[in-house]
């Protein structure tokens, strides 16, 4: 369709209606309307009453596109800058009855092909261009997009425990679409809103800002646009209250009439009670305090008064009160008569003399019987029920005991002499335990011991399936290497602070303190899933163990250990052991794990008072308990040279002590090492280090010299080192004196008590540098004394060949492979599973013949704070790993069959009959059972898998 206007020559255009033929010079031939406007007629541009909208393409369904204008000639749809031709309009026209105007309505229908086909740098669009008599109008651009929605969340919601009164935030972004989709947010299947405590409209998140117990459910993110909806994974939240404790109730009355006793007051973990998971309250919840108790005062006469003067009786009269001392708090009242009464005249008086003289004889006499015989009864009586309740206390605190101390001592176990003297001869490599890095000689300390053959007789050994009458099992005694060697895994996300450059820096007396290269932190991982397992930190008595069904099926947690290198910041406690952190933090286990840490404090007497202690998040440290109390939230099982702890919250612990006497001892370990002196062909260096008695801190020595090629000269030795304020002095004694010289004013040398009192794991190193008069003196003989001053003192023998020929020995501690990291399933276990699990079935319901967990903790000599092991779920579980961590160096399980053997006699000795027909009854099954319990863990594994 064109437009064609003619003009005329004057300017003025007249409107002609005709049919115009026209000839193109490539001979096509179209008709033409020409409309000539005359000059000065009125009109408008075409308005349009509709434009095209946006719109989406559903799966293969074609979208109309419309267009409406007025006045209107003609309308056109133009889309990505082409004309749409003709043939696919729709056209439609009328009159607006009120105007007399032409509306024209168009509209075209574009397909999914059509859009798809299109390739530009912008979405496809379209407009309409209307016609009228005075020109042209076009229309807004009307894009249309294919509309889709992807099947998977960009990000799902994430379930979680949060606290009670915590705020909770749900991230949900929903997955890529056209046109953008909306989120709807499902709780249990029902739809949500939004009020002033839950936002479900900020950026597709779900906010509540204060948890509360009715918002524990399962969420789900919904988005949906004109295609289809889309669910995500369902996340559940737990709203969980932690435990807090009750006020205390009032002290109770002392337990003791009179004198010292003691008096309680306890609180209960309800306010709240822990629920949905919460922590349960840490701390006692019974406190002891000691009490006096006044004793009642039993009353005692004052002196008599004087005589009366004589009465027309021939009597006279005297008094006495009871108030020497008056009776008090139940004292008793005096004996006797406070009014006395006697004949003035020594029996002359004439005033009815023959009536009243024989009477009264009689009276006074029967008067002093009467007393006589009273004051006999009574004391009597007293002396009776003081009798009785002496007897029935002995026998209610002490009957008990002894027998059951009698009993303990029974057990078969072998322990090693860990006295026996050893001596250094060559490099060697730690195993986890308190005292294997000092490898002895002596073949009855650290080789195997032989099998050992334990009888059995008992009827509840058969009935546990542990053993049968006349049956033997086999105990061999594991190899020293328990764990298997391999490096490592370097755990970069653990923080270690501190290296052992920056411990040594700080507070050391040492005039020549070696310069010590950086190395990485103590620390070991692992992964660990449902069988549990044992992680170990390797050559410093630091280990974790964790228990089977700890972690729940078909879950794995990567678990660590790190040993902290930096100085602690405890200064008015001594620290008695490393400082150990476990993790990750957020761990979830159902039973609590066995941390074994070294200790340096001597504690064969009450000279201590050793606590718990743990780190908190703003880096400050709390009590968790002491060694000596009871708790609920955590065991302490205190040992000579080791801690046992179980643990229920993961962080970092450490064990410190305050010294209650000048008595309390902490033990060091003393150690001289040698080496030429770089600087000087004639000189050599003689260093004596002072360490806690801790394996950890020796390896600290161990490092440094391996770095320095030192060797070391004399076995290490042990030196008791008291809390009395006074000073260790070092002094080296017998020197060749024409071999050898020594720098002046350094043959004794001292450390202030402060210095070792509190060292804190800090290597204490002092030097004696030496120089030989010829090349020709190869040999060195000397003693290094140290010595407490009014305390222990030590010898360190020093006999040594300096010459450039030995040079090339090895030295000390060359092997840095010790690598020990982690051991998981029934390997890193002494007790085989499948037993474990029958002693847990066996001890852990109540039983009337007194066969519970409480017996088994009795007979394996952990039975203090037994309220710990009450509140779990399976007491006995807890108390095989505890007796786990006790015996993990130690190849053997006689010490557990013992306890199991004792148990089974008090048990058969009240039902003899019945428990030799159960033994000839069972046979066949106990052989087997009891083989299984001595058998090694490959072949175990073997049968397990």
């Amino acid at each position: 369709f064109y437009s064609i206007y003619f003009y005329g020559s004057t300017g003025s255009r007249e409107r002609i209606n005709k049919n115009i033929v026209f000839f193109f010079t490539f001979g096509t031939v179209i008709t033409v309307t020409a409309v000539i406007w005359l000059h000065g007629t009125s009109g408008t541009l075409p308005h349009f009453l509709q434009e095209p909208d946006d719109a989406y393409i559903v799966k293969s369904n074609p979208i109309k596109l419309k267009c409406r204008a007025r006045p209107a000639l003609q309308i056109f749809f133009k889309c990505n800058g082409e004309w749409v031709h003709q043939s696919q309009h729709q056209s439609q026209e009328h009159t607006d009855e009120g105007t007399g105007l032409k509306i024209r309505e168009v509209m075209i229908n574009v397909s999914r092909q059509q859009v798809e086909d299109f390739h530009g740098p912008e979405d496809y669009w379209c407009l309409c261009v209307a016609w009228s008599h005075l020109g042209t109008s076009k229309s807004r651009k009307a894009t249309v997009r294919i509309a889709y929605l992807r099947k998977n969340f960009e990000q799902d919601p994430q379930g979680r425990e949060v606290p009670i009164k915590g705020m909770i935030v749900l991230h949900c972004r929903p997955p890529e679409g056209v046109p953008v989709a909306e989120v709807e947010w499902l709780k249990n299947e029902e739809p949500m809103g939004s009020d002033g405590n839950i936002d479900t409209r900020a950026d597709h998140n779900l906010i509540i800002q204060e948890a509360r117990l009715s918002d524990s459910g399962n969420y789900t993110c919904l988005a949906s646009n004109i295609v289809a909806k889309r669910r995500s994974l369902t996340a559940t939240v737990v709203i969980f209250v932690n435990g807090g404790w009750s006020l205390w109730t009032d002290w109770s009355a002392c337990n003791v009439p009179c004198g010292r006793g003691v008096q309680k007051r306890s609180r209960t973990c309800t306010n709240p009670a822990p629920l949905n998971g919460g922590t349960f309250c840490e701390g006692m919840s019974v406190q002891k305090s000691t009490c006096n108790a006044l004793c009642p005062v039993d009353g005692g006469w004052a002196e008599w008064t004087e005589w009366t003067v004589c009465s027309g009786e021939c009597e006279r009269q005297r008094s006495r009160e009871c108030t020497a001392p008056e009776p008090k708090r139940g004292g008793r009242l005096c004996d006797g008569a406070a009014l006395g009464t006697d004949n003035c005249t020594g029996g002359l008086c004439t005033h009815n003399l023959l009536h009243d003289a024989k009477p009264q004889g009689l009276e006074g006499s029967s008067d002093v019987a009467l007393y006589s015989g009273l004051a006999a009864g009574v004391v009597t009586v007293v002396v009776l029920i003081v009798a009785v309740t002496l007897y029935r206390r002995n026998q209610s605190e002490y009957g008990v005991d002894v027998i059951d101390s009698s009993a303990l001592t029974g057990g078969s176990s072998l322990q090693p002499d860990l006295t026996v003297s050893r001596t250094y001869t060559s490099p060697i490599c730690f195993q986890d335990s308190m005292d294997k890095e000092l490898i002895s000689q002596e073949p009855s300390l650290f080789d195997p011991l032989p099998d050992l053959k334990v009888k059995v007789h008992s009827s509840f050994m058969v009935s546990l399936g542990v053993s049968e009458r006349g049956a033997e099992y086999h105990a061999q005694k594991a190899h020293p290497q328990t764990f298997p060697r391999g490096l490592a895994p370097d755990y970069s996300g653990v923080r270690v602070e501190g290296t052992l450059r920056g411990r040594r820096e700080k507070n050391l007396l040492a005039p020549h303190a070696p310069s010590t290269p950086s190395r990485p932190p103590l620390r070991t991982a692992g992964v660990l899933g449902h069988a549990g397992g044992r992680l170990v930190v390797p050559n410093t008595g630091v280990s974790l163990l964790v228990p089977h069904g700890g972690i729940a099926e078909d879950t794995t947690w990567e678990m660590y250990m790190v040993i902290n290198q930096e100085d602690s910041k405890e200064s008015q406690e001594v620290l008695l052991s490393p400082e150990v952190t476990y993790g990750p933090p957020g761990l979830d286990l159902s039973c609590p794990v066995a941390m074994t840490i070294a200790h340096c404090a001597e504690v064969a007497t009450d000279n201590w008072n050793i606590r718990l202690k743990r780190q908190t998040q703003d880096n400050k440290w709390e009590e968790v308990m002491s060694v000596e109390e009871e708790s609920t939230s955590c065991y302490c099982l205190l040992e000579a040279q080791c801690c046992h702890l179980l643990l229920e919250s993961p962080g970092r612990y450490a064990l410190v002590g305050e010294p209650l006497s000048q008595e309390a001892v902490k033990r060091l370990r003393l150690a001289v090492f040698g080496s030429a002196d770089n600087t000087n062909p004639l000189g050599y260096s003689l260093r004596v280090y002072c360490v806690d008695n801790t394996p950890y801190a020796f390896q600290e020595v161990a490092s440094v010299e391996r770095v320095r090629g030192g060797r070391l000269l004399e076995e290490p030795k042990t030196l008791l080192f008291r809390g009395n304020s006074f000073s260790l002095q070092l002094s080296i004694q017998d020197i060749p004196q024409f071999l050898w010289s020594i720098k002046p004013f350094t043959t004794c040398q001292e450390f202030s008590f402060s210095q070792v009192w509190a060292s804190n794991q800090r290597p204490l190193q002092c030097a004696f540098s030496l120089e030989r008069y010829s090349p020709a003196s190869s040999q060195l003989s000397c003693k290094i004394s140290v010595r407490q001053v009014k305390g222990q003192e030590q010898i360190l023998q020093v006999y040594t060949s300096v010459v450039e020929s030995e040079k090339e020995v090895v030295p000390f501690f060359t092997q840095s492979n010790c690598t020990t990291t982690s051991l998981t399933g029934s390997r890193a276990f002494k007790i085989p599973l499948s037993i474990r699990q029958r002693i847990c079935a066996t001890f852990d319901t109540a039983n009337a013949k007194g066969k519970d967990w409480q017996l088994l903790a009795q007979k394996l000599h952990i039975d203090r704070n037994l309220c710990y092991f009450a509140r779990q779920e399976s007491p006995s579980a807890v108390i095989l790993s505890l007796w786990e961590a006790q015996h993990q160096d130690t190849g053997d399980l006689d010490s557990l069959a013992s306890a199991l053997e004792e148990i089974g006699k008090v048990h058969s000795s009240t039902h003899s009959t019945s428990s030799r027909t159960t033994t000839l009854a069972t046979t066949g099954t106990t052989t087997r059972t009891t083989a299984t319990l001595g058998r090694s863990t490959e072949e175990l594994d073997t049968e397990f898998t």
